[in-house]
């Protein structure tokens, strides 16, 4: 499972160096292999444990392609994703078509999302943020209104 927040920072390669805890469970799930595609909803990318994405691949194949919609997503989730490796000091290198679509500079934040992670640019993370906190009661969707934490 990978939780928290964590401000990081890429090198001037575009490489990610991997938090130790979540470095260990990807090591431990899958090896240090990793594949990183994009979210189609937000302007960030999605880090998942190679079994992981699997399964999701699978799933996203089985989709019904006469669907003008399914066949997009499918272009663009499959499209982009993209099988990395993490080197002898814990860090993947991110292609530049995918650091591009994040907006990915110097500054970026991992997020941990259970089954997968997250990668922000600092600046949209921050904004997307502060938009979550700002919404209105009204504005969450009814599968979160009966969720007790």
């Amino acid at each position: 499972m990978f939780r928290g927040v964590q401000h990081i920072n890429l090198d001037a390669k575009g490489r990610l160096s991997v938090p130790a805890r979540q470095r260990e469970s990807l090591l431990d799930i899958s090896a240090g292999s990793v594949v990183v595609t994009i979210d189609t909803q937000s302007s960030c990318l999605v880090l998942y444990p190679l079994r992981e994405w699997e399964r999701i691949e699978r799933d996203v194949q089985n989709l019904p392609t006469l669907n003008p919609a399914v066949r997009r997503f499918q272009r663009l989730v499959l499209g982009y994703a993209s099988d990395l490796d993490l080197d002898g000091n814990g860090r993947i290198l991110l292609p530049g078509a995918l650091r591009e679509y994040a907006h990915l500079e110097k500054r970026v934040v991992l997020v941990g999302q259970g089954n997968k992670l997250e990668l922000w640019s600092e600046s949209l993370w921050e904004a997307e943020c502060e938009a979550a906190l700002a919404a209105e009661e009204g504005d969450l969707p009814a599968e979160l209104m009966g969720l007790k934490l």
